[in-house]
Parts: C-alpha cells; structure tokens; sequence
C-alpha cells in the first residue's frame, strides 16, 4: 500500500559530522530520525557501481526508505541532434537500470529546454522523443516494479517545464508521473505560491488529467530564492523572504489524500528540513 513518505536529497553536513562517510549508511541514519525516502543524484553523472547500489539498495528495504534517483541534468529532449539525444537516451536507461539496483520507484528527469527553438517546437520534440525512449525501456523491460519516469517542473523561463506543460507530457504514458517542485513553480510565477487554493488547484489539475496515479507523484520541497528571470538558488526552511510555505499543501495532500514521497532540497539541511515538513504535515 503506498504511503507518503519524507526524506533528504543528498546527505547533509551533520550526516558526515555523525561519523558517516558512505551513502549505504543514509537508509538506517535516516530510519533512526524517523524518515523513509531518499533521493541520490546522478545530476552531474552517473558514478556509482551497480555492486554499490546494490547494496544500498538492500539496506534502503532493510529499514524501509524508498530510494529515488535523478537523472543527470544535461539531458534534453528538445535538442535538434540525434546524436544528443542518443547521450540523452542512454543517461535514462542507465539511471533506470540501477534505479533497479537501489530498489526503487521514481527516476527523476529534468526534461530539457527551448534552446533556440520556438516553445511549442521545443514541446513537440520533447514529445517525439519521449515517445521514442519510453517504447526503448519498455523493449528491455526497465519498468519493471512499477517504475515510474517523474518529469520535473522547472524554475526558469527558458526550461520546459511549467506544471500545466508537465501534467499535460505526463498524459502520453502511464509510466509517466509528475514531479512538482514546489520551488521551482513558485521562483518561475514570481512568488505566487501563498494559499491552500494555490497547491489546490495544480494537484487537482494532475488527479482530473492523469488519474489514480497522479495520487502517488513525486515532490520536490524546498524554499528558493528567485529574480526576474526565475530561479536563483535553494534556502533552507528557515528563510523569511522567499517561499513557499509547507503548510498548505500538507494541508491539500491530506484533503486530497495524495502520498506521495516528498524530497527535501534544502541548501545545506535536507535532512533536517525533512524533519521540519514531516511534523508539519502531522500536525496540520
């Protein structure tokens, strides 16, 4: 039965000033704090070992923490040369495979950008290609376990990547599921996510379009500060600045009765700040 769950990207600073030096150490470090998700990064490569993954893997079902991973941010869909594309392509079957490993669900994708393509040119190359790599994984099984490709929102004008063109990508596919970064959406409408009517109505947007499986998507949490030109950097939860506030959208996930797994994202707390959404989330 899904369940929501909290967790870190990464491992803060206080995970290694504890005495930890491995990732493989994050699943029970973070079972003991009383969390259950972790995400790790392939966002600047993919350097891990299946052998390593594995492992962490095993220790992530030992103390019940879902890993999700995300895949390297250079991927782009939209981009005009086959041969990238193909870089593209490969980045997303590699993450899948040790996805696999980890034992996990969500395989994380910034989806790409309009370079210098009209949008609309840019979405329907997207589209193309999406189409392509989805029949590619399906053929080698990548799937497998009911994993999940989460399409991310973006922070910046020129990435694709708003909630309605990320709900709306998500249709073509049941393995498709949106991640909302809820940063991210507020950076790019310049601060506009405020009330429980502001989460409301994106959630609602991915139940009425996407069905039961909008009900289990992947989050992204964390406050970020941003200018006229959308994002500039991750905060921790405790900036009085810039948003958004947790509160109501832990308020519109129980409403909703969503569970998703939410990532903290945090400058430099992400375990920390976990902790600070996950007792707000109890407490609404």
């Amino acid at each position: 039965m899904n369940k929501i769950r909290f967790g870190p990207s990464g491992n803060e600073q206080r995970f290694y000033d504890e005495g930890h030096k491995r990732s493989l150490e994050a699943p029970k470090w973070l079972s003991e704090y009383g969390l259950n998700a972790y995400e790790f990064s392939f966002g600047r490569g993919i350097n891990i070992t299946k052998e390593t993954a594995t492992m962490i893997g095993e220790e992530a079902e030992k103390y019940d923490v879902l890993v999700s991973a995300h895949a390297p941010y250079y991927i782009n869909l939209a981009n005009p040369s086959e041969e990238m594309i193909q870089k593209s392509f490969g980045y997303i079957e590699k993450g899948l495979e040790l996805l696999d490993c980890f034992k996990g669900r969500d395989y994380v994708v910034h989806i790409g950008s309009c370079g210098k393509l009209q949008r609309s040119e840019a979405i329907g190359l997207i589209k193309t290609n999406l189409r392509r790599i989805i029949d590619i994984i399906k053929q080698k099984d990548l799937l497998n376990g009911g994993k999940m490709i989460c399409l991310e929102t973006m922070g910046k004008p020129q990435q694709i990547g708003t909630y309605e063109e990320i709900i709306d990508l998500c249709t073509l596919d049941e393995c498709l599921v949106p991640t909302f970064d809820f940063g991210h959406i507020n950076a790019l409408t310049n601060g506009s996510l405020k009330t429980y009517d502001d989460y409301y109505k994106i959630l609602k947007l991915a139940i009425d379009k996407l069905g039961e499986r909008a009900k289990s998507c992947h989050i992204h949490f964390s406050k970020i500060e941003y200018g006229a030109k959308g994002e500039i950097r991750h905060l921790n939860y405790d900036d009085e600045i810039y948003g958004p506030d947790f509160e109501p959208l832990a308020k519109v996930l129980k409403d909703l009765k969503l569970t998703p797994t939410i990532i903290c994202e945090s400058k430099d707390r992400m375990m920390s700040d976990s902790l600070i959404l996950k007792n707000i989330y109890e407490r609404v």
